[in-house]
């Protein structure tokens, strides 16, 4: 959700600067993993984010067609999020067709060939669909509008709607013609590099398609040299690009692969001089890895394979030295490149150690390249000193909640309800450890438990070079019926006053669906009554009043929303007759908030002619409401009993619940996975603080400090400022970033640049 946008360089310095460990990692475990199941799972993560109309083979039970407004449709949801950010969705998708390039037969053996190639190919159509011809289309949705909710994207018009922002403004494009070097560049090089890895896989039309859209769209980053346009969107909040020529190195490059046209190389070579230095020096720089803002390493190394060249052959094997032998480990082995999800870094440089180790360097020695390569990955997949796995479903101890909205699928909107993500991530590669190897498994620590579409990339990638290396084959079975923890439509009910003259019941239709969540119409319940008592005093059983005393379906009006159904007293057996409640529109009750994910609907049943002689205890709905107050929440609201003796139906038939006859049914709850309970380490916060006069800059929730958790506070505030406002003091001090320009993301930003050293003080003033 929240995205780190310190530029490649300062991040390299910062991993660096703090002292590098030469720690060498311990031997690959006897028991080698199981890499087929870990790239079958990652290849499912990327289902997980697929926006738009889902493809038939989409194997994600809990997703739907969603955001079905887009200008330009499908494509991948960046994180946790709902945006289409094509930068780091480029990256991913280039450095997922180059594990597929230079590992397919891995890929054949193993049976994950399909299920790559449907992915891969996904993504390529949505990014050829962003190619207009004089401009391009490089981003879908509005971050800033998009973060003020949290919740399933399959209801995301609603919950836009319900928190007061514009659904149609929240799904935004972002358009350019010029100014978006480094967004065109990395589009182009992914198209050229899902054409070269895909031929033979897909239809040829669509790989000549392919390669037209590269072509054009590294034309338009080429033409105007700038991201001027690009980081003055809305994605310098999240995705700023910090320089472009890499992005053009690494496109020539990988256009040349795909056309075998010498005249990509000749503009490869053209942007040589341009390339970024080490810090105050002319030599090419290698203390970096190849990342979504940063493609020089994958440059190099594809440069020194297209041309043999013997001095990048030499940059290969200095950056592949330095990771292998310079970098900070965790434990000896997982490279530490920066704080904000480590394991996305070390993934994406054991794949390219061993691409390196594999061609341009095979003729060296590489024993400490491949050592290196495999300890990224066996670390992140359970090999390291608590046996944690990084990888959501995968493993022992895996991770679990990872900082996803679809996933926890909230009903209130709310970070911390419920608990633990209802969903399995499968395949998710989070964050990963701290440096010293902690790790906290809590959703609202972002840092460590992000996901994202870059982060699965170098992840991806790097397993096919293991099954290629290791064997195995993925799972037919895979994946398994999910569990629910709970019917996703059900009734809470309370005992509002029960008398001889009749009794008043509150039922709160609520839905909390999440398989997957939805809108749902025609969700109705019974209320069962043993009416024995009005029949032996001569009474119709028609005769009771059934006076409804509160419909909030009806407050929706407005919106057109129809209100409740309320039936008469209809018969059921011998002496037992029902009321049937029915809300007809599946708006009255959505799990998109605390007020619309239920809708009460209070009743009062009274006896005939107002007089006496009720008995509720006889009725069969009362059995476990009846003289039950129910339980308060620490907010002092009751919540009400969940009986299983007000049965609910789906569209007429019984969904959930038990009829006065036995007839039953369990909501879907039986059958499938269980997850299991993270097991956390809290790590303290490191604490900085910087006074600047009577303000202190960056210190957004007014504890007297400066860390991370006030990057949290400034992002929360923007995206709800309702339920997240600052107070008077700290929406001062959270302007740290050239103050007077009002509060934004990139006031976050400089926290977090302080909290890592990369700055020393706030406020932080661009030049």
């Amino acid at each position: 959700m929240f995205k780190k946008i310190v530029s490649g360089a300062v991040c390299a310095a910062m991993a660096v600067s703090a002292g590098a460990s030469t720690v060498p990692g311990a031997s690959v475990a006897a028991d080698t993993p199981d890499y087929a199941e870990a790239l079958q799972k990652s290849l499912y993560f990327y289902e997980c984010q697929q926006a738009g109309p889902l493809p038939e083979w989409n194997r994600v039970e809990w997703r739907a067609d969603s955001t079905m407004i887009d200008e330009v449709k499908g494509g991948w949801y960046d994180a946790g999020d709902h945006v289409k950010f094509n930068l780091p969705m480029s990256y991913a998708a280039s450095v997922m067709a180059w594990g597929l390039y230079q590992y397919p037969e891995g890929l054949e053996k193993c049976g994950e060939m399909t299920n790559y190639v449907n992915n891969l190919e996904f993504v390529m159509d949505y990014l050829a669909d962003c190619d207009r011809g004089t401009e391009a289309v490089f981003q879908v949705g509005n971050g800033q509008i998009d973060h003020t909710w949290w919740g399933p994207v399959e209801l995301y018009q609603y919950g836009m709607e319900d928190a007061g922002g514009s659904y149609a403004a929240a799904r935004e494009i972002l358009v350019a013609s010029d100014g978006c070097s480094a967004v065109f560049g990395g589009m182009a090089a992914a198209l050229a590099a899902g054409a070269a890895s895909l031929e033979g896989r897909i239809d040829s039309a669509k790989i000549d398609s392919y390669i037209e859209h590269a072509e054009n769209l590294f034309a338009l980053a080429d033409a105007s040299k700038s991201d001027a346009v690009y980081n003055e969107s809305d994605a310098m909040g999240f995705y700023r690009s910090s320089h472009f020529y890499d992005e053009l190195f690494y496109a020539a490059n990988w256009l040349y692969i795909a056309t075998g046209d010498k005249a990509y190389l000749d503009k490869a070579e053209s942007y040589i001089p341009n390339l970024d230095k080490e810090l105050g020096s002319d030599e090419m720089k290698y203390t970096w890895e190849l990342c979504w803002d940063d493609k020089l390493q994958g440059g190099i190394l594809l440069y020194a394979q297209n041309t043999g060249d013997d001095f990048f052959v030499s940059r290969v094997e200095k950056h592949v030295n330095w990771l292998a032998n310079t970098v900070t480990k965790v434990d000896g082995k997982l490279a530490y490149l920066d704080s904000w999800g480590c394991a996305r870094y070390a993934e994406t440089a054991g794949f390219v150690a061993a691409v390196a180790a594999d061609t341009v360097l095979k003729d060296k020695a590489t024993d400490s390249y491949v050592e290196f390569y495999e300890n990224q990955i066996n670390y992140v997949l359970g090999d390291n000193p608590t046996g944690q796995s990084y990888v959501v479903g995968y493993g022992d101890k895996p991770a679990l909640n990872a900082h996803h909205r679809t996933a926890h699928s909230s009903w209130k909107n709310d970070l911390y309800i419920p608990e633990n993500n209802r969903h399995i991530l499968y395949g998710a590669l989070v964050g990963g450890p701290n440096q010293d190897g902690s790790y906290e498994d809590d959703r609202n620590n972002y840092i460590n438990n992000e996901v994202a579409t870059d982060y699965n990339a170098g992840f991806t990638a790097l397993l096919c070079k293991m099954v290629d290396k290791y064997g195995g084959k993925s799972d037919p079975s895979f994946p398994l019926k999910e569990a629910h923890d709970g019917p996703e439509f059900y009734v809470e009910a309370l005992d509002k006053g029960i008398s001889a003259s009749g009794a008043t019941v509150s039922f709160k239709v609520t839905n909390h669906s999440a398989w997957p969540a939805r809108v749902q119409d025609n969700i109705s319940f019974r209320y069962f009554m043993d009416l024995s008592e009005v029949i032996s005093a001569g009474k119709s059983p028609e005769d009771v009043v059934i006076r409804c005393d509160r419909d909030q379906s009806a407050m929706y009006s407005g919106r057109g929303v129809a209100s409740a159904e309320i039936s008469g007293i209809k018969h059921y057996s011998g002496n037992i007759y029902y009321v049937e409640v029915n809300l007809p529109d599946g708006r009255a009750v959505m799990p998109v908030s605390e007020g619309m994910q239920q809708c009460e609907i209070l009743i009062a049943f009274v006896y005939p002619d107002y007089g006496s002689g009720w008995n509720a205890e006889n009725d069969f709905s009362n059995k476990e409401i009846i003289g039950k107050a129910g339980e308060a929440d620490e907010s002092g609201s009751v919540k009400g009993i969940v009986t299983k003796y007000i049965p609910v139906y789906v569209n007429g038939e019984l969904y959930y619940g038990e009829e006065p006859d036995g007839t039953s049914a369990d909501g879907n709850i039986s059958g499938g996975d269980t997850h299991p309970q993270p097991t956390t380490t809290v790590k303290p916060p490191v604490t900085t603080t910087a006074p600047a006069g009577d303000i202190t800059y960056g210190d957004a929730n007014d504890d007297g400090i400066i860390d991370i958790a006030d990057a949290t506070s400034i992002l929360q505030s923007i995206g709800n400022p309702d339920k997240y406002g600052l107070s008077e003091t700290a929406e001062i001090s959270a302007d740290c970033y050239n103050p007077g320009s009002g509060v934004t993301a990139m006031d976050a930003l400089a926290v977090q640049k302080l909290d890592a050293k990369v700055i020393s003080s706030l406020p932080e003033i661009s030049e």
